[in-house]
């Protein structure tokens, strides 16, 4: 399943003036960084992949529209799923990616690679 542009149009509108942005495919989505480290993407099962602080990921998930990303079947800390449902909303939308675009800056910055 393809990411879905509309989403990743709504999140590049609110990222679009954050210093050292990059747009890159990821994950079969299109992921939004900021100095080489992944904040946000439009996932490709629909809504976002987020990357929040881990020590953060339990208190931030929920039953219904957020949970841990699982990639070869398991959970990982730090990155969650958050169902469209879940960022209908602009306000949502940009809480969700406020928090990814926040987490993204307190890392080191990654070099691009040639």
């Amino acid at each position: 399943m393809a990411y879905d542009r509309h989403l990743a149009d709504r999140v590049r509108e609110l990222v679009a003036d954050e210093d050292g942005l990059a747009e890159r495919p990821m994950f079969g989505g299109l992921a939004f960084l900021v100095h080489g480290n992944m904040a946000v993407a439009a996932a490709s099962r629909g809504g976002l992949l987020v990357r929040v602080d881990p020590a953060q990921s339990a208190a931030l998930t929920d039953d219904t529209h957020v949970r841990p990303m699982v990639m070869h079947g398991r959970p990982m800390r730090g990155w969650l799923q958050v169902d469209r449902e879940a960022v209908r909303t602009a306000p949502r939308l940009e809480q969700w990616v406020a928090r990814g675009v926040s987490f993204a800056r307190t890392l080191p910055a990654k070099h691009a690679r040639s």
